[in-house]
């Protein structure tokens, strides 16, 4: 639906609330709207508001400027070329960890429209795009309680980015004032956890900037070693919107998903307040941050989680390629093969990251732990058996480690930033994929190959948490614990996309790709980090039975609406409207 672009916005400011003016649509003129503040409005903060602001934060509020624009010769009217900055951002737009130590910038960039990309034309305009306004680069818990003050108090839209390691966009939003909380880097280790909820064992409490590698080095520097359940990708911020959706990894079929493991949170509320929340403490809160989504019910600055004794691993590589078949035939019935065993890995504790797309399935690695390599051959040999029978090509290579951090740093991959996609996904039920496996696979041959799209790819992960874990007591989707497997769909598209373009790019990621996998896995649901903005039914799709939980505890710690993330909890009458967005809310 198209909104009118000539609405006058003038807004009247009660006291510290500011509210928008009611707001019709063209096509529906009885729908109105009360609109967050933003730039222009008569509500906006002054420039001594700001200035105050920034004072709180003890000088650490920036006045966003994209990374980008050390290419451009202007942005918002001040010069900003600077060849030797822009060599080093050119050289650096692929990269995670340069990005992610940048105030804002996504590891995707298409939610933030390309308005300011790297560019060897100083000449080509620059401008903020969907980017926020004002980012403060909080290093403590009351840098982040001003930041909230603040937009309460002027009725900003607020978002939370910590690492824009993020498929959904969420860290993004135009006019908005954004809390960073990479600087947060805390960390500390206890050998038995004292507080309530009847776990004695050891623990780690971790400020909200750690990520996955870091925290796996911190977590092999402990006498005795330990290991504790993260992400696959290095870079992601553990104590973020990775555990708050859930957190898959790994060691998510040996120990379960991260927010199995939380004992603790330490939370900034929508009130500004700082608060404890565990199984004593606000024991409300801390189920809905275990797997209630990301940006939803507070901002987390600390997490404390269980920790594990480190085991022996082994892993496995398996590559099927052009190299080894020009068949597409016999490649897809190689990768039906493959994935038909994705119960069997489970029963055997086993985790696999694999990359599909048309010839090439990339593996790697399978990841077995407390397993030796010929332990992990022997549990194989079934998969190996039956890509011999059929006739098709591979290379594989198994090792083994007297650590799973060694088998982590050896094995696993980094990645790289920059893409401009939409996401998808799926979690895949285990009667689903023992009875209808070839639908399944029929579905990823489509989300590889979108009718007359460009080629997509599947990220795949063989995971089963309920085999580590069968019963827990958190928000996360029931469905996962009867899961295997679960697959990222990524749609690819063109950084210049027309409206149209992009328009079409989601229908088929929904209607196309979507509809297939849903069809073939009846018994499964969606993952709210790695899913479909677009997703039918998503309350069901990513809570399942625990949505109208959720809800009630959403509006006892945020009635207002002062966090907002697109298809959380709570959002159903949230809007954005115009272009660049404004964040309504209907009437």
């Amino acid at each position: 639906m198209r909104f009118t672009t000539a609405i006058s916005f003038s807004l009247l400011c009660l006291q510290v609330k500011c509210y928008s003016p009611r707001v019709q649509s063209r096509e529906a003129s009885a729908t109105s709207y009360t609109c967050k503040c933003y730039e222009g409005d008569s509500c906006w903060p002054s420039a001594s508001a700001w200035n105050a602001l920034n004072s709180t934060v003890g000088g650490r509020l920036v006045k966003f400027v994209p990374h980008g624009a050390v290419c451009h010769n202007t942005f918002e009217g001040v010069n900003t070329f600077n060849a030797d900055e822009c060599a080093e951002a050119t050289a650096n737009q692929r990269s995670q960890p340069w990005l992610i130590e940048t105030p804002l910038a996504p590891l995707r960039t298409y939610y933030s429209n390309n308005t300011c990309a790297v560019t060897t034309n100083p000449a080509e305009p620059c401008t903020i795009g969907y980017m926020s306004d004002y980012v403060i680069m909080a290093t403590e818990a009351k840098h982040i309680q001003a930041g909230v003050i603040f937009a309460n108090r002027y009725n900003i839209r607020l978002v939370v980015r910590n690492t824009g390691h993020d498929f959904m966009g969420r860290s993004i939003a135009s006019g908005a004032l954004a809390i960073n909380t990479h600087q947060l880097k805390s960390s500390s280790f206890v050998k038995k956890y004292t507080g309530p909820g009847g776990y004695t064992g050891s623990a780690a409490t971790l400020g909200a900037g750690i990520q996955g590698r870091e925290l796996f080095r911190l977590a092999n520097q402990q006498s005795p070693k330990v290991v504790v359940v993260g992400g696959e990708c290095p870079t992601v911020g553990f104590s973020g919107g990775y555990i708050q959706g859930g957190g898959h990894g790994p060691l998510s079929t040996y120990h379960g998903m991260a927010a199995d493991q939380v004992l603790s949170f330490d939370v900034i509320t929508a009130e500004g307040r700082a608060v404890t929340a565990n199984a004593k403490q606000n024991p409300d809160l801390f189920w809905a941050l275990k797997g209630g989504g990301p940006g939803t019910f507070g901002i987390v600055t600390s997490v404390t989680v269980k920790t594990f004794p480190e085991l022996p691993s082994a892993g496995t590589i398996l590559n099927i390629n052009a190299t080894h078949t020009t068949d597409s035939a016999l490649f897809w019935k190689a990768v039906e093969a493959f994935h038909s065993f994705a119960n069997m890995y489970v029963d055997n504790g086993i985790f696999a990251y694999y990359e599909l797309s048309e010839l090439r399935l990339h593996v790697q690695p399978f990841v077995a732990p407390n397993m030796n390599a010929a332990q992990l051959q022997l549990v194989l040999k079934p998969l190996f058996d039956k890509l011999d029978s059929i006739g098709v090509g591979y290379s594989t290579v198994t090792k083994e480690f007297p650590t799973y951090f060694d088998l982590y740093m050896d094995l696993f991959e980094d990645e790289i930033a920059g893409d401009n996609t939409i996401v998808g996904g799926r979690f895949f039920n285990r009667q689903d994929i023992a009875e209808n496996n070839p639908a399944l696979v029929e579905a990823f041959k489509v989300a590889v190959n979108p009718p007359n799209w460009a080629p997509g790819i599947v990220i795949g992960h063989i995971v089963g948490p309920g085999h580590g874990n069968p019963v827990v007591d958190n928000a996360i989707h029931p469905g996962w614990r009867q899961a295997s497997s679960f697959s990222i769909t990524v749609v690819n598209v063109p950084a210049n996309a027309t409206k149209a373009e992009k328009a079409e790019a989601k229908n088929i990621l929904t209607n196309t790709i979507g509809t297939k996998l849903t069809s073939a896995s009846p018994r499964g649901g969606a993952y709210v980090n790695e899913g479909d903005l677009n997703e039918p039914n998503w309350q069901t799709s990513y809570w399942g039975s625990n949505y109208a939980r959720l809800l009630r505890i959403r509006q006892t710690w945020d009635p207002r609406g002062v966090f907002y993330a697109s298809t959380t909890v709570g959002t159903e009458k949230w809007v954005e409207i115009n272009d660049p967005p404004r964040l309504c809310k209907k009437n």
